[in-house]
């Protein structure tokens, strides 16, 4: 059977997870990863893809050193490695609660801690395919104009984290929710550009301390 070494350098686990990201990865790629070796009969992917034939998804998380033990290949060592991993990731997200976004009300609500600031600040949320958020990011802090919020930088993390879609937003210090020319203007060239990458730019909220809009564009 093949080595790993017969793999190619960019597909490797390891080498692939650091130039695209976790979640560009299979299960049984962050398997191997974590695994590091595999057997003189198999590489430590075939060994990652044979552990994930034998458990079910809902089952492996809950998987017992002895049940690890029986598969040629892991120890010990490696078993309470897989485990603490997984106990990890459970604990980590017992308690997390999907953020689900989908009006400007829920944006506003999500703003709290920039809406009454002094300086724009220019956020972007990323979300996967369900609306969920997955995370937010402030871009900017100054006047919004179009030299300051390039599509880069904003649709740099959407590619980082896999994002199906975003939603932009900024605080307006005035306290006036009506949009300026640069705030259409920036809305227009990001909405371009995410239909160049396949990214949905869902709307541009405006917020204030007591009040929101969206920022309306014509098609």
């Amino acid at each position: 059977m093949a080595n790993l070494k017969s793999i190619s350098r960019i597909e490797k686990p390891r080498e692939k997870l650091i130039r695209y990201g976790a979640g560009k990865l299979t299960n049984a790629e962050l398997l191997a990863i974590l695994l590091r070796t595999g057997t003189k009969k198999m590489n430590v992917l075939q060994l990652s893809e044979s552990i994930l034939r034998k458990f079910q998804d809902n089952q492996i998380v809950d998987i017992s050193i002895s049940d690890l033990e029986e598969i040629h290949g892991i120890g010990k060592t490696k078993a309470c490695e897989i485990i603490a991993c997984f106990e990890l990731g459970k604990r980590m997200l017992k308690d997390k609660k999907a953020t689900l976004l989908l009006t400007p009300q829920d944006i506003w609500e999500r703003l709290a801690d920039i809406r009454s600031s002094k300086k724009e600040h220019f956020v972007v949320f990323y979300l996967d395919t369900a609306n969920q958020e997955i995370i937010r990011d402030i871009i900017s802090i100054g006047t919004l104009n179009e030299s300051l919020v390039h599509p880069r930088e904003v649709f740099e993390g959407a590619i980082k984290h896999n994002a199906a879609s975003i939603i932009i937003a900024h605080n307006h210090p005035s306290g006036t929710t009506e949009p300026s020319q640069d705030d259409v203007e920036v809305t227009k060239r990001l909405i371009q550009a995410g239909r160049l990458l396949d990214i949905r730019v869902l709307s541009h909220v405006i917020v204030t301390s007591q009040a929101y809009a969206i920022v309306e564009v014509s098609s």
